[in-house]
């Protein structure tokens, strides 16, 4: 399997749909939130130059730059994310004939967890910042793609709670209970500061229709 990004639409499609378990929920998370880091960057490129947001236009240079940068990091958890996941396949089938091997093949399976935690919880951050990104196009930028926005910041949260699963899923393997606790404690924080912002993000644009 070549890299994920790389793939035409089509492509993309029918590997996820095969029956192979990677790439899954991970990196469609991935593509979740780099389709609404995408859309912003539309509204805002949409609003540059136009001089009835001229007075905008600093800040939306300012988002369109921060959107941008989380287009490219989503793009590379996309294949990071199918990647780690077989990393931790490739660990459960390390050889357990003996003890020596059995302490090996555990170790090598929570390092992997580990890291198919953090891919997943990289994303959750992106996306996390994007609702807010989506939140600020909505309120500044150019009306006539008012919807485009709204749509930015349902696949913000879309690749979130994505995103948030798979971390999920992780911790509850990963013996490390400083690790596990951390993470979850971040992920609680995420989840009680995004409450509610969506719902608030459409009812600004479901006004201005």
């Amino acid at each position: 399997m070549g890299k994920l990004v790389k793939m035409d639409i089509e492509s993309f499609l029918r590997e996820v749909a095969s029956n192979s378990p990677a790439p899954g929920g991970g990196s469609v998370a991935a593509l979740a939130g780099a389709l609404s880091a995408s859309l912003s960057s539309m509204v805002c490129n949409l609003t540059i130059g136009k001089e009835k947001y001229k007075e905008v236009e600093g800040e939306m240079r300012d988002i369109l730059k921060r959107s941008t940068e989380s287009i490219s990091k989503l793009k590379e958890l996309i294949d990071r994310d199918t990647e780690a996941f077989k990393e931790v396949m490739d660990a459960f089938k390390l050889p357990k004939e003996n003890e020596r091997q059995k302490e090996e093949r555990k170790q090598k399976i929570q390092v992997a967890l580990k890291k198919a935690t953090m891919v997943p919880l990289e994303t959750a951050r992106l996306c996390f910042d994007l609702i807010e990104i989506s939140k600020e196009v909505v309120e500044k930028g150019n009306k006539n793609s008012i919807t485009d926005a709204g749509v930015s910041a349902i696949m913000a949260k879309a690749g979130f709670d994505s995103a948030l699963l798979n971390v999920k899923i992780n911790l509850s393997s990963i013996t490390d209970e400083d690790f596990v606790n951390k993470v979850k404690e971040e992920i609680d924080g995420m989840e009680k500061s995004i409450e509610g912002k969506l719902e608030e993000i459409l009812q600004k644009v479901n006004a201005n229709l």
